[in-house]
């Protein structure tokens, strides 16, 4: 996660070896995002498929385009719509930026931790409590997550075919395993924040005994945790009684976020001229999205590509499979990546402006 320091009313990243690390996650992601299509290209007959440029078609691109304007929408709708529940409203096309900052952030962070930190820290400035930044910021990943979470283990029971050789021999036991408890962990934290604050007070009190902190940092570390995290369960609270338009129109957008997510490869296949079970193809999507969770890598950069491969290997033929990667990953990544990069550096030199 981003080293940050409050500086008045703002959060900055703190010094220049948070810095280095972003650079050094950046690079890494790059290269983890091109040594599985590349190993694949090596690997099957590297010459150009000429057959390929069939693709490229006005008819193709506008169904690229419409998907894309879909994925980034939903996107913004799925977080505007939580906030506007637990009561904090912002305007809708002041969400857009915050959705390709996320796009940036998540992709150059391992666990894609940054995203979440990035959209707190901008929503801060535009004068939402941290809490409840943090609140909205973890209700719209918390409602991606069980979406994907608890479908995955009924997948693997019914269709283990699914979930290929990569998850044979106990895989699939063990990550639906995990994905129960990690849906149980959120729970405790949504529920029984209480039981969050004591053992932040725990560790923190921990801290103090061995001198690393004195008392009085100790005292207010524990005072601002306890206030920030008591307005995060406010507004879980809120959110869970809120008005139910805005809850299900957030589900509502996560939902559809999620399906164009995992209708792009579907829609390259289409443009390549294979014919495909469209409701396979999302299965497939939900349990590559479910393993690339656990991928400590930024942005799941080289196991995403891996397990990728794995699942639609079967399904096309080999010189096709690194274009549908590379063109998979560029759609749902990477172009997202790259806007959010503009978007960034507006915000920043924004509020330096304005600060």
């Amino acid at each position: 996660m981003v080293d940050v320091v409050k500086n008045g009313k703002h959060f900055f990243i703190k010094d220049k070896k948070s810095w280095m690390k972003l650079v050094g996650f950046s690079t890494l992601f790059v290269l983890l995002s091109f040594f599985v299509p590349f190993s694949l290209y090596r690997e099957v007959d590297s010459s150009f498929n000429s057959e390929l440029l069939k693709i490229f078609t006005l008819e193709f691109f506008l169904a690229c385009f419409a998907l894309l304007l879909v994925y980034y929408t939903s996107d913004a709708m799925r977080l505007w719509f939580t906030l506007r529940a637990i009561g904090c409203s912002q305007a809708l096309k002041s969400i857009f930026p915050l959705v390709f900052i996320n796009f940036l952030f998540s992709n150059i962070t391992p666990m894609a931790t940054g995203g979440g930190v990035a959209q707190v820290w901008f929503l801060h400035r535009r004068g939402v409590r941290l809490g409840a930044a943090t609140a909205a910021t973890s209700i719209r990943t918390l409602l991606a997550s069980f979406l994907i979470f608890i479908p995955t283990p009924f997948l693997f029971l019914i269709k283990p075919q699914l979930s290929s050789d990569f998850l044979h021999d106990g895989w699939g036991i063990f990550l639906s395993v995990f994905a129960l408890g990690y849906v149980l962990l959120s729970a405790i934290v949504l529920l029984k924040i209480r039981w969050v604050i004591h053992t932040f007070k725990v560790i923190l009190n921990q801290i103090y005994r061995v001198g690393l902190i004195s008392h009085t940092t100790c005292q207010r570390l524990i005072w601002q945790v306890t206030r920030e995290l008591f307005r995060f369960s406010h507004c879980i609270n809120r959110f869970l009684t809120g008005n139910l338009r805005d809850k299900l129109m957030a589900i509502g957008s996560t939902v559809l976020f999620l399906v164009s997510l995992f209708s792009f490869p579907a829609l390259l296949l289409w443009g390549l001229g294979y014919q495909i079970d469209y409701a396979s193809v999302l299965a497939l999507m939900l349990i590559n999205t479910f393993v690339m969770y656990f991928a400590p890598t930024p942005g799941a950069s080289g196991i995403a590509e891996g397990v990728f491969a794995i699942f639609f290997g079967a399904i096309i033929q080999a010189p096709d499979l690194v274009f549908l990667i590379i063109a998979w990953r560029f759609l749902t990544i990477h172009l997202g990546l790259f806007i959010g990069i503009f978007f960034t550096i507006f915000e920043l030199l924004s509020g330096a402006k304005n600060g």
